[in-house]
Formats: C-alpha cells, structure tokens, sequence
C-alpha cells in the first residue's frame, strides 16, 4: 500500500514537472494579465486592493482559479462580491488563494496543507492521479513569474467564514461547551477577530466530569470558575496540530500553561487526547478533544475534595420546671464527643445537650 502511495506520488511530481515552462519576465499580475484566461481573478484583485501586493517583492504562490472556475460558482455571487461594501470578505477569499513562498509543483505534493496569507490553511492532497487543494483541482503548475508562481486551479476556493462558536454550532456536537460559554459570557470574546485556537470538548467529554458538575458550574455565583476552566481551553494565535506538537506546551488565556505530546495511543493536551485537529474558522481554529481539561489549582482543588462533614448539633436546650426552652446561639463547628452537663442555681435544673 505504501509502495503504492509512494508511486502515485512519484507520477505525481513527474507529471507536474513535465508541465511546460514558461519565462519568469513578469510579476503575477501581469502574467495573470497577459494569460487572458483570468479575467474575473485579475477585476477581483482589483476591487479588493491587492494589485500592489501581488505585484511585490514576494514570493507568493498563487492558486489562480480560472474564469471558468469563478462561472461555477452561484449565480451572483461575483457581482456580489465586487461591491465595495464586500471588500473585506473578497479580501479574506483572495488571500486564501495565496501561499507567503514560492511553492514548486514538486512541493506541493509533499505537502498535506498550505497556509495562506488569509491565515487559514487550505488541505492539499494526492488524489485520482492529480492533486486537489480543498475542492479544487490543480490544471496546471508552476507559470513562473519574477515574484513567486502560479498554479492553475478548476474551482474557487473558500475559506472559513464562521467564527469558532459558528462552527462548533454547526458541528453539532459541542452544546454543553456552547452553553458554557454563554453562562460565562465568552461568546463575544469567542467571536472577536482573535485569531485564537481553542481545544474543544465534545457534549460526551463533558459528560464524563462526575455527577452535578457542569450543572453546578452553569451557576451564576460559579461564573468566574466557569469563565477560568473554559479559557484554559484556549490559545491566543492560531496553532495548527503540527506546529502545538512542536511547541509541546501552550500558555493559555486562563494563565495556565498545557501540555501538547504525542506516543503510540495518540495525541494528547494534557490528559485529554486529540479527536480530530485543524478545523478552520474565520477568527482561528478548533481542535476536537475527548475530556474537559482543568487548570491545575482547581484539579487540586478537585482531586483534595473533603469528605462531607458529619451534621452539626442542635442548639441546646435548657429545661425550666420541665418546660424545655431552647436558647439560640452560633452554631460552631467544633463537634468533640456527645455529654451533658447538669447544674441546679435557685432551685433550676438546667440540662445542656449536644456538647
């Protein structure tokens, strides 16, 4: 199977360096330009003010889809995005076509994603004897220009346009870590441009804390314990699982610092093991885990949890002429072995009890 993969690799990269060369005299503007076959690419650029950039000292890697790829797309969508009131989310959309290097045909693929000057990473992969990134299908590589290269692609590629809570919604499988946030009035700050990495447990990792716990932590009056537990979930910048691995440990927005390694069972974020890594958002990126990882004073907190105290003593009580009477006063908490103790003054038995 190895030998396999490792030959269609191989015809791969023979087949992309087969492609024909063409003359690196001009930027990748100007060579998008004179192609003629992107003309839809080259009024976006425009319109989203990046000529000048695409025209710099680079290198870049251009994705460039064609006119055919922009026509696939639903109806209006073009015209929608050439409005100046879209300029921002064109921007976002042609950035993600764009890789900070000069990336050859023979490095692509090797490689199993790209990241973008958008931010986000785009999946690259070998498939059916070609190479797709995301959805795309690269047509044609490396058109050499003075700046960097482009390769031609058959679709237009998107980036994300949720944030992290919109996306954890629409997977479905993070209500309790969504309520969560609500209860501790995160969801702004999860929404804000960031970018931020957030290593999300599912409903079912919630649901292994013991009996009463996330019911107790939705509690107004637990709001900053909350708040606290859910940010040790969270990293400022965007950390992809390859480059965490890397770092071996994270300082989170809690304070605290997690752990990041990996062995034969998997990898792991302190004690909780990596589902599923990289998911893209708008404002960072999402990694799936299967426990709630705690900051470390409150599992202390939790792993020194005292037994339940026994029940305190009533007031006492005091007998006059047989008639009990009961004298309120502060309950102590100090419980030595039950006695009684019994005295007569004028003729008044007194009984004291519980102490």
């Amino acid at each position: 199977m190895r030998l396999a993969k490792n030959w269609l690799v191989s015809a791969v990269a023979v087949m992309f360096l087969a492609a024909p060369a063409f003359a690196a005299d001009k930027d990748i503007v100007d060579t998008a330009v004179g192609a003629g076959s992107f003309n839809t690419l080259v009024a976006a650029v425009k319109a989203a003010g990046l000529v000048d950039t695409l025209k710099g000292k680079g290198p870049f890697t251009v994705f460039a889809p064609t006119d055919e790829a922009f026509a696939k797309l639903p109806k209006g969508t073009v015209e929608t995005l050439l409005k100046p009131e879209n300029k921002q989310k064109l921007i976002d959309i042609l950035k993600y076509h764009v890789v900070p290097a000069n990336v050859k045909a023979a490095d692509v693929v090797k490689l199993t994603s790209a990241p973008t000057v958008n931010g986000q990473r785009a999946t690259v992969k070998v498939a059916d004897g070609g190479v797709k990134v995301d959805n795309a299908n690269v047509v044609k590589t490396d058109i050499a220009c003075t700046n960097g290269t482009i390769h031609v692609i058959d679709s237009v590629i998107l980036p994300s346009g949720d944030t992290i809570p919109a996306v954890a919604d629409k997977a479905g499988a993070f209500k309790t870590l969504l309520a969560a946030a609500k209860a501790a009035g995160l969801v702004e700050a999860l929404s804000a441009p960031g970018p931020i990495t957030v290593f999300a447990p599912t409903d079912e990792a919630f649901a292994k804390l013991p009996a009463g716990t996330v019911e107790s932590l939705l509690k107004p009056e637990n709001k900053q314990k909350l708040a606290d537990i859910l940010k040790y979930h969270v990293v400022p910048g965007r950390v992809y699982s390859d480059d965490a691995l890397k770092a071996k440990e994270a300082k989170t927005l809690q304070g605290g610092t997690i752990k990041i390694g990996a062995n034969d069972k998997g990898a792991f974020v302190n004690d909780a093991k990596l589902l599923k890594t990289d998911i893209n958002a708008s404002n960072g990126v999402i990694h799936v885990i299967d426990s709630v990882i705690l900051p470390p004073a409150a599992a202390k907190k939790a792993a020194a949890a005292p037994v339940a105290a026994p029940a305190v003593a009533a007031a006492p009580v005091y007998y006059h002429n047989g008639q009990a009477l009961t004298y309120v006063q502060p309950v102590q908490t100090y419980q030595p072995v039950a006695s009684s103790c019994q005295s007569r003054q004028g003729g008044v038995r007194m009984v004291r009890r519980g102490w």
